[in-house]
């Protein structure tokens, strides 16, 4: 990638536009973590393609901020460029804010493209330039100035989601959606969040690798409701049935003209309303500032759902037992077998399961020193080749109608150091101390995340990523609002409820030599009610043996040893119907420790 040409139009394009400085986000008008090939400005510009990270330019500077998940990609995608790395001390924070305002001068002007800032976004950084004398421009838009050829809106059609895997429909949830509404007065509810949008109206789409999502808003009346999509998106069939429930279909550039026309109480979330949209208001509209109520409903997931999810962790556990088999063969073998063709082989082995769709994420096969890399992802012209010794760790996921996975194993490959066996050792406890929590009603993530990292703290170690995120239903492997961090944030701070799907995934990571990462997919269950009150647990979800070669044994108590064998009960159980003979005399093997 030519970064420097593409910074020297860039440049050009913020001089003609009276800036000095340029802030680049990641995110798409709908504040998308991941987003279609038209919003990878970041990426464009700078060749960096982990899904956070902001970029400011200026006419002698290029940098990028980004949190510890990414400092070994960021280096390794940044070299030979312009672009400097500056390393983000608290994950998610503004501080190229910081950088901007110790850099420039009064009378210097920043611009940042209003159609991919929030309005709470924006409201943040005014009053961060507050009283600097560094003025702040919204309306400019000098990527689209320089950038030739950008991809335009994704295309591909809108499919339904059957109600008889989403167990409500689309008019149930329109009804659960209103009901709040009137909590607020509001005879309107615009809604952008793209997830959320496929969730209230059971569609689906590819217009975002890895996220059955599609562009969309969609602006929700008392009576009725407006789809906006690009045309030719929706069949003459769909958009009959869409109308049936009171669902109107426009195009998705029509949404600011509509929204000059409102009138009355609008509902919407000033932390995912861009700043261009809110300006399109009239005086006669009156906005009202909540969560979108569809954000928490889908989160909590129905008992359908849930069922559906549990039979997706069988087919997911399937897929992956077949690709270790199929590892161990070719190791054993003699075979050279590099990182990138395990996940493309890992791949295979879920699209042969029923309902699949496609992969949640790309997967991360990182074996030695790349399974220190967080979010590393295989290259196929630049990929290790895995040897019969070390680590080797895979963290990959499967979208399926019925259900989305997101799973992490480490294995010992051969010979491992102790040093790995005992983080190994101590990253599995904080997860089955996850695992096993009890907690009341009303607990956060920001609660629970000591539960995970306290063994790793006792040797003075620690990572970098939260413990756990929020998983959608056939939808984002990353989901809100909740999440398991030390960060106490908003999503942190959410209470963890029932029917939430949240990862568990404690790791540790040695820089060049290995990482560490145990996931399981746990959703969170009613316990027991007491005279303290409602207590709640976690139901794991995923299915496939731990790898006990990492184990330091004396290490384990009996409440750790007893959950293992209770785990691998219950994935042989699962697991073994689906099974071929050969198969399944494998997993019994995996498993025969805890079996008895």
């Amino acid at each position: 990638m030519n970064t420097a040409s593409r910074l020297q139009a860039l440049r050009q394009a913020m001089q003609s536009s009276g800036l000095t400085a340029l802030i680049i986000p990641s995110q798409d008008p709908h504040q998308s973590e991941y987003v279609a090939p038209r919003w990878k400005a970041r990426e464009w510009i700078s060749g960096f393609t982990g899904s956070a990270g902001t970029v400011v330019v200026t006419m002698d500077h290029a940098g990028l901020w980004t949190d510890s998940r990414y400092f070994l990609q960021a280096a390794q995608e940044l070299a030979d460029s312009e672009f400097v790395l500056h390393k983000q001390v608290v994950p998610g924070a503004p501080e190229y804010i910081d950088w901007l305002k110790t850099t420039l001068l009064e009378g210097n002007e920043v611009g940042i493209d209003g159609a991919l800032m929030s309005v709470e976004g924006n409201r943040s950084l005014t009053k961060a330039f507050e009283g600097s004398g560094i003025g702040l421009l919204t309306h400019l838009d000098p990527v689209g100035m320089a950038w030739i050829n950008r991809p335009g809106l994704p295309t591909a059609p809108i499919l339904e989601h059957d109600v008889a895997f989403a167990g409500r429909s689309r008019s149930q949830k329109l009804a659960d959606i209103r009901s709040q509404m009137t909590q607020h007065e509001a005879v309107g509810h615009l809604l952008v969040t793209l997830d959320d949008i496929a969730w209230t109206f059971n569609l689906r789409g590819s217009d975002v690798d890895y996220n059955p999502v599609f562009y969309a808003y969609a602006l929700i009346g008392l009576n009725a409701a407006t789809l906006f999509v690009g045309k030719g998106k929706l069949s003459a069939d769909l958009i009959a049935t869409l109308a049936q429930d009171g669902i109107a279909v426009q195009d998705y550039a029509e949404i600011g003209e509509v929204l000059m026309q409102l009138e009355g109480r609008l509902l919407m979330d000033a932390g995912q309303v861009s700043l261009q949209l809110v300006e399109f208001l009239s005086s006669e509209c009156k906005v009202v500032e909540g969560a979108s109520p569809s954000t928490l409903l889908k989160a909590c997931k129905n008992e359908v759902e849930l069922a559906h999810t549990r039979a997706a962790m069988i087919k997911d556990g399937v897929a992956l037992l077949r690709l270790v088999r199929w590892l161990e063969g070719e190791l054993a073998s003699g075979n050279s077998v590099t990182e990138y063709a395990v996940s493309e082989r890992l791949a295979a082995f879920r699209a042969q399961q029923k309902f699949y769709f496609g992969e949640s994420f790309p997967a991360i096969a990182g074996y030695a020193g790349n399974g220190a890399i967080v979010h590393y992802r295989p290259d196929a012209n630049d990929s290790a080749q895995i040897k019969a010794k070390g680590v080797f760790l895979l963290d990959s996921g499967g979208q399926y109608q019925d259900g989305t996975t997101d799973i992490t194993r480490t294995f010992a490959m051969g010979t491992v150091p102790d040093t790995a066996k005992q983080a190994y050792t101590m990253v599995l406890k904080g997860h089955i101390a996850l695992a096993r929590a009890v907690f009341p009603k009303g607990t956060g993530g920001y609660q629970l995340d000591p539960l995970a990292r306290q063994f790793l703290w006792s040797l003075g170690l620690n990572y970098g990523h939260g413990t756990g995120h929020g998983v959608g239903f056939f939808l984002n492997v990353h989901e809100g609002p909740m999440g398991i961090s030390p960060a106490a944030n908003a999503r942190s701070k959410q209470a963890i409820l029932p029917g939430m799907i949240i990862s568990n995934e404690p790791g540790y990571y040695e820089e060049g030599e290995w990482g560490i990462r145990i996931e399981n997919l746990v959703a969170c269950v009613e316990h027991s009610i007491t005279s303290s009150g409602q207590f709640y647990a976690f139901e794991t979800l995923s299915l496939f043996p731990i790898d006990d070669r990492l184990i330091v044994w004396e290490n384990l108590n009996s409440f750790e040893r007893a959950w293992l064998r209770e785990y691998h009960q219950k994935v042989n159980e699962a697991l073994s119907p689906a099974l071929e003979r050969d198969e399944q005399e494998w997993l019994r093997a995996k498993c025969a420790p805890y079996l008895g």
